[in-house]
């Protein structure tokens, strides 16, 4: 898998869409609020004339332009409050090549009347910025924020290392991911990748941010300390489960299933935290775990479903909006409706014995003055 090329979410704002089935994502970024109240109200004391934020992995859809907006109103609340002028605000929305980039620019407009209506007159200017978050983006010193929301538990490839050698028995076989029947080693190459990878991007960020800038990140994370029944671990062995049974059925040939491995990790907390300490080039601000219901219609705090079946076909509408392009490009166009039929089947059967929820890691970091 060609990560910079496969990785996207599904264009366009059909009904398979990334921009009709990202709500999840909505509430993520509605619960960080307060951390970006904060940061802000930091940052418009030291920056007068100009601010440069940027949205990393900012995909596309109504959840893109949420973030502007809502920084936007931060902005002039905070000057409003210390009767300062706004400073103008030069947004950079970054993501991978595939990203539907014009599905953004053509909702701009529909932003500047939003803003207009609302009657709030902080200049603003939008760039798209196409690129991986593990390289360089921006010139040395040069940005005062850092935002990304579920973006940063994709790595920058499936770990070197799973791939079978000859005929042997591929080490992670039946699996797209760490599930219960994967060994250690398999694991080790995913704790491994995740490490360096997040050392990368917080030496890279560090080397952007101006002096006293601000990252706040959110991403998803496992809360479960058994690494092989993480509640990620869950999600996805459901879907290899789909696979499995469309292998057993000869809708799928098995060595396409075995070579398929997601390049994903959900990391603890204590593991988040060891490699900032270890980098130490940011404070943390605050960390925090937040939790997210799999069915993005399902807003209660019970340990109980209402109706398994639509919750089932609501999340699987969910995680269709993020996988459909990296099973395209691996398994081809034919499985998807079946694929994720039964994917919806799993998670219902699923619900009916638990409800296992998404843990979302929340970071306010500060670049350290060194």
């Amino acid at each position: 898998m060609k990560v910079e090329e496969d990785l996207h979410m599904n264009g366009g704002a059909g009904n398979n869409s990334y921009a009709t089935n990202s709500k999840l994502q909505k509430k993520a970024i509605l619960k960080i609020k307060p951390l970006l109240e904060s940061a802000f109200e930091e940052l418009c004391r030291d920056v007068s004339k100009k601010m440069v934020v940027a949205d990393l992995g900012c995909s596309s859809g109504p959840n893109t332009l949420a973030v502007i907006s809502e920084v936007i109103r931060i902005i002039r609340s905070t000057c409003q409050t210390s009767a300062q002028k706004p400073p103008e605000m030069q947004f950079f929305l970054n993501d991978l090549p595939g990203n539907d980039f014009n599905n953004i620019f053509r909702s701009l407009e529909q932003l500047e009347e939003n803003l207009r209506d609302e009657k709030i007159n902080v200049k603003y200017f939008v760039a798209g910025l196409p690129g991986s978050f593990y390289g360089r983006l921006f010139p040395h010193q040069s940005v005062h924020f850092f935002h990304s929301s579920y973006s940063l538990m994709w790595i920058s490839q499936a770990p070197e290392g799973l791939e079978s050698k000859r005929k042997d028995v591929p080490p992670n076989k039946g699996n797209i991911y760490i599930s219960k029947t994967s060994p250690p080693k398999v694991v080790k190459l995913y704790q491994d990748q995740f490490q360096k990878d997040f050392l990368l991007f917080l030496a890279l960020r560090f080397n952007e941010l101006v002096s006293g800038g601000q990252m706040v990140l959110a991403f998803l994370g496992r809360k479960n300390k058994n690494i092989l029944n993480g509640e990620l671990s869950c999600l996805w062995s459901l879907v290899a489960e789909a696979l499995n049974s469309m292998v057993e059925e000869g809708l799928v040939e098995e060595e396409k299933l075995d070579s398929f491995n997601l390049p994903f990790y959900a990391p603890s907390m204590e593991e988040v935290e060891a490699v900032i300490t270890k980098q130490g080039l940011f404070e943390v601000v605050k960390i925090k775990m937040l939790e997210s219901n799999w069915d993005p219609d399902d807003d209660s705090d019970t340990d109980s479903v209402l109706d398994n079946i639509k919750s089932g076909a609501n999340f699987a509408l969910c995680i269709r909006a993020v996988l459909e392009p990296m099973i395209v490009c691996h398994f081809g166009e034919f499985i998807i409706e079946d694929l994720f039929s039964r994917f919806a089947s799993n998670v219902a059967s699923h619900l009916l014995k638990e409800k296992t929820k998404l843990p979302i890691l929340v970071l306010a970091l500060k670049k350290k003055r060194i």
